[in-house]
């Protein structure tokens, strides 16, 4: 009887010692998935590229949120680790040193840009990382390391992808143009578009007349655009950094330099404060770009990209219409994401793995990747500035600014040819 009575007791103390073991665990566990996966990086937010890194920094957070409220990476909440790399190449080793060592980050992307990408490449190969890189040129080209993937949509031949396109639409032209000028900054950049445009001038049978690079410090354009047009040339192609590119166009009008196809490789004639600062400058100019409002280019998940994107730009004072490098940064992340997701885990290799044999859907459209981590198919797009009318951002909001010219499978305008008839 007194073993009977004392039942009640043991049960009790049983079960409230069960109890707790199983709130313990679950306390445990809910520790565990709550740890955030966190994702680290360097981003140009102060110094030459900031005004493209801020931009691309949102971009990024954007997907963040995005992904948070959808419950996160393997049900664990997101986490982006970043420092300011200040435009400068000498600071990205030590920031990825303490990502890595400090922050214990499990996954790292790239900072903005070829000379940012650059110092990353041998840390991530000494330590497996799998790295995507945001608008790099060619920066795996000379490592081959197969776990680098690029995003940016300059494809399998990048030293060729802001001419492939400009030289082609030349060679269509009717009657056929053959004379070139070639002037590009004596940098990394305009040094690799210049060899592409060399090979594409061959490969259409152009005649060169004048071939010249300039001191990255130049200021005064002028005397450069006067020199050209002293040649006469039918098609210049000019590759520039921004501050060259929004030179060389005020020369070229200053100086009443038309030939009958100008732009290609100008950097920063895609940048909504130099859009805004050139007007009606821009018109006839055909160029590189990598994403404009046209029909064509209405890939899903775009528009709400942008619906989201540009009311927070304008209140932290970025880049307000964010066409040039936001959507491929959030594609960066989305590529990411999909391949921790689907692996169920954060082992380096795996990813690699299987962000080398997947196509992905992102809001750029589809990226597929081949040699060196580039894109397997190019998509490099030639535009035309068209009828733009004194210097309201707002006008560049929807299609018919930018049309595209080139690829095909992508137009969605006609060439306005020869240059100087969209000057009218």
């Amino acid at each position: 009887m007194k073993l009977f009575g004392k039942q009640p007791m043991i049960w009790g103390l049983i079960g409230a010692i069960a109890i707790s073991v199983v709130l313990a665990g679950a306390g445990a566990f809910t520790a565990r998935a709550a740890d955030p996966i966190k994702i680290g990086f360097g981003m140009a937010l102060t110094g030459g590229l900031s005004a493209n890194g801020k931009p691309a920094l949102l971009a990024m957070q954007i997907w963040k949120d995005a992904i948070n409220k959808k419950g996160g990476l393997l049900g664990r909440p997101v986490e982006l680790v970043f420092y300011d790399d200040q435009t400068n190449p000498a600071t990205v080793p030590g920031i990825y040193s303490k990502l890595l060592d400090v922050d214990k980050v499990h996954l790292v992307v790239s900072g903005y840009g070829t000379n940012l990408i650059a110092p990353l490449m041998p840390i991530a190969m000494e330590r497996k990382l799998t790295v995507l890189g945001i608008f790099g040129l060619a920066n795996n080209e000379k490592y081959h390391y197969p776990n680098y993937f690029q995003i940016s949509p300059t494809g399998p031949d990048p030293a060729t992808s802001t001419a492939t396109g400009f030289f082609e639409l030349a060679a269509k032209q009717t009657p056929k143009p053959q004379t070139v000028a070639l002037v590009g900054a004596d940098a990394e950049y305009p040094q690799t578009a210049l060899v592409g445009a060399r090979e594409l001038i061959k490969r259409y049978g152009f005649k060169t007349v004048y071939d010249k690079t300039y001191p990255p410090s130049t200021a005064d354009f002028t005397p450069i655009v006067r020199a050209i047009k002293a040649t006469n040339p039918e098609i210049v192609f000019v590759a520039s950094y921004p501050p060259d590119s929004v030179g060389m166009l005020r020369a070229a009008h200053e100086v009443s330099l038309q030939p009958k196809l100008f732009g290609g490789g100008m950097v920063g004639l895609q940048f909504t404060t130099i859009m805004a600062s050139m007007g009606p400058m821009l018109n006839g100019i055909v160029n590189y770009d990598y994403w404009v409002p046209e029909p064509t280019m209405m890939f899903p998940g775009i528009q709400e990209f942008f619906k989201e994107y540009q009311p927070r730009a304008a209140k932290e004072g970025v880049d307000t219409l964010g066409y040039y490098l936001p959507p491929y940064a959030y594609a960066a992340m989305q590529v990411l994401g999909q391949a921790v997701e689907t692996t169920k885990g954060l082992d380096q290799q795996k990813i690699a793995d299987y962000i080398r044999a997947t196509e992905f859907n992102t809001i750029v459209g589809k990226i597929k990747f081949g040699k060196d981590g580039e894109w397997a198919k190019g998509r490099t797009l030639m535009v035309q500035y068209q009828k733009v009318q004194g210097n309201n951002i707002e006008q560049f909001r929807g299609p018919g600014k930018k049309p595209v010219l080139y690829p095909e499978e992508l137009k969605s305008g006609t060439i306005i040819y020869p240059y100087s008839a969209a000057l009218k």
